[in-house]
């Protein structure tokens, strides 16, 4: 076709829509910001070892998931070296108050048994309750890459409930309420306000089979890399877009930080849709777009701690571990007071010939941005003492928590590197910092959804800030973007088509 794609963002959205445009014909050029590109799938190295940025947990890898259909489809599955959890305790969940520990298991009747074992005179609400989840699931027919287009709002009544109301109508005991919110951190819930269906898709994607990376993310970002330079297009790194020339509801090129100008037939941002609107010029989307955009709220952010371990000091763990300090926080993680962390998701990641220690963690808990308002003019590396002050105060809280879970913790690390909500911002380059992306609300559902298409003309977006985020929404969401330029569901229609022949015809195998 040789139609040439530009896409500002070199990010999971613009690395997986520019890789299915480039296996489809279309030269592809990426401008990435950063050194590296992959947005949340970058890593960094700290005293020897390598730490992942952002994408610690997978979903939809399993024989017959959505992403494992999608990188077979690119090519590229058999390069990933990725790690299931343990079955026996995909997730684990400590109350510190209260002292409860549940070892949660995986796969969809083991995760209903164990809930209804432990709480047995709930025990059919625990099974109308998971059943709820994959009814609803199923009711988003591009979380199975099924060829259809139902409109979001052409669903079930329970489908925009908020997501802590449909837990209450299966279950009534307000401990096992708490319980079954625990993953909360993975798409920052609200209550009242965040709608079931996302707490149904981020819960049946883990349910059904949860992994990890072997020696960090970057690899997928790697590998999808490769896939448009085989398809003769290029990713930039260090090319930050710094304006987009548009004129007539067009844009005819953009120019980077360091002077470079690109043109293209079709333009995609991958980028937060804010950023978009600074680089582009006052008139050149309509005034009423621009401030519904500006006016929806976004997720909340994190403070993370990047530690080394001493040698034979701490044990892997084959699970991602989470801790609140009571119940009845589990919806207000993102608040920051006195109370501050509520808790803590702390993983151990492996490595290749992972032996029964581990020598990293990553320990991170939800964080407002208003904590770091009062910085929010500077820059890396000159945020001054008192910003360094602050974070090792909130280390130190963080570690105080450890350390009722681990007697002992601190004598165990080796070295400390944090990161706060203003990192995430300059590095990633989203407003306030937020993981992801836009709140959804089932208040007002209408306020955050943003259409793939734009009033000008060439240009379409992508990204955890369109339809869904995390490892499984936004590949699903760069389908649809790039499905924009090939046609609905064509692109669906190869994927299936060459799993299935190579594979055969079978379905999720949880």
């Amino acid at each position: 076709m040789n139609e040439r794609v530009l896409i500002i963002g070199g990010g999971l959205g613009g690395l997986f829509t520019g890789a299915l445009l480039a296996r489809n014909g279309y030269r592809v050029t990426v401008l990435e910001k950063n050194a590296t590109p992959g947005g949340g799938l970058q890593t960094f190295v700290r005293s020897g070892e390598r730490f992942e940025t952002g994408m610690h947990m997978l979903g939809g890898f399993r024989r017959g998931g959505s992403l494992a259909r999608i990188c077979h489809y690119l090519g590229i599955l058999d390069r990933l070296r990725i790690r299931p959890t343990d079955p026996d305790c995909m997730d684990s969940l400590h109350y510190l108050a209260e002292g409860e520990r549940y070892a949660i298991p995986g796969g969809r009747e083991r995760f209903t048994a164990y809930f209804a074992e432990r709480f047995p005179l709930e025990a059919e609400g625990v099974r109308r309750y998971v059943e709820a989840l994959y009814r609803l699931s199923e009711e988003v027919g591009m979380f199975y890459l099924r060829e259809d287009s139902v409109s979001i709002f052409s669903h079930s009544e329970e489908f925009l409930c908020p997501a802590d109301e449909l837990i209450a109508r299966y279950v009534s005991d307000p401990r096992l309420r708490d319980v079954l919110a625990y993953m909360n951190p993975m798409y920052g819930g609200v209550a009242h306000h965040t709608p079931a269906y996302i707490h149904a898709l981020v819960n049946v994607l883990y349910i059904n089979g949860e992994d990890r990376f072997v020696d960090g993310s970057s690899q997928l970002a790697e590998a999808l890399s490769d896939v448009i330079r085989a398809g003769g297009g290029t990713v930039e790194t260090r090319a930050e877009v710094r304006t987009i020339h548009c004129e007539e509801r067009t844009i005819h090129s953009v120019e980077t930080a360091d002077g470079r100008r690109f043109t293209a037939d079709r333009y995609i941002s991958a980028i937060h849709p804010c950023t978009l609107l600074r680089l582009l010029p006052e008139g050149s989307l309509p005034r009423a777009y621009r401030q519904r955009l500006d006016s929806i709220p976004n997720s909340y952010s994190a403070f993370t701690l990047y530690l080394t371990l001493r040698p034979d000091a701490f044990p892997y763990i084959n699970h991602t571990c989470y801790c609140q300090i009571s119940h009845g926080e589990a919806w207000r993680f993102g608040a920051y007071d006195d109370l501050w962390p509520r808790g803590v998701m702390y993983m151990t990641p492996p490595v290749s010939d992972q032996g029964p220690f581990s020598r990293k963690m990553i320990i991170t808990t939800p964080m407002s941005f208003e904590a770091v308002r009062r910085w929010e003019s500077t820059t890396t590396g000159r945020r001054g003492a008192e910003y360094e002050r602050w974070k090792a105060a909130q280390a130190a809280r963080i570690l105080d928590l450890m350390e009722q879970l681990h007697p002992g913790f601190r004598t165990k690390i080796e070295t400390l590197h944090t990161s706060s909500p203003l990192t995430i911002r300059d590095y990633y380059g989203v407003k306030e910092g937020s993981m992801y992306g836009f709140c959804k609300d089932a208040q007002q559902i209408a306020l955050s959804q943003v259409p793939i298409f734009t009033k000008i003309r060439n240009l379409l977006l992508t990204g955890q800030n369109i339809n869904l985020h995390g490892i499984c929404g936004v590949p699903l969401t760069a389908i649809n973007t790039a499905e924009a330029l090939l046609g609905t569901n064509r692109l669906i229609h190869a994927i299936n088509t060459k799993y299935e022949t190579d594979h055969g015809t079978d379905s999720f195998t949880y």
